[in-house]
């Protein structure tokens, strides 16, 4: 099971994972990818689209393309809103939090604004614990 999903179960009620865009510009296929996922969450399936990007090897269009028909997505909605001025804002966004936070690499979470440097479940759990306990 992915880490975020093991964090989910062990704190199912005070646990919420908000999900940022970082495309890193030197990534041909990250500003894309992103604007996918984006227009896929808005037929319900953000987070289905994201795994199968993050699961594949090498992104292209014909991969976008792909999953989003694997996914039964309404294409012709998906490619409106994957090139719409509303789905690049979000990215555009995503991008300047990102900067104003520091973040300087994908991935980087942060827990109740804090920077998690300890990625493992113990990790997480830790700083979910101490912030629940007030910082």
């Amino acid at each position: 099971m992915p880490l975020l999903e093991q964090v989910l179960e062990k704190n199912p009620d005070t646990v919420k994972i908000a999900f940022k865009n970082m495309p890193l510009r030197f990534h041909k296929f990250a500003d894309p990818s992103a604007r996918a996922a984006l227009a896929a969450h808005k037929q319900g399936k953000f987070w289905e689209f994201h795994d199968k990007l993050f699961g594949v090897e090498k992104l292209s269009n014909e991969v976008i393309d792909n999953i989003a028909v694997e996914l039964q997505l309404d294409i012709a909605k998906f490619n409106k809103d994957m090139n719409s001025p509303e789905i690049r804002q979000i990215v555009n966004k995503d991008l300047l939090d990102a900067q104003k936070a520091g973040v300087t690499g994908t991935p980087t979470i942060f827990i109740n604004g804090k920077k998690l440097k300890n990625r493992s479940l113990a990790g997480f759990q830790a700083l979910i614990d101490k912030e629940l306990k007030g910082g």
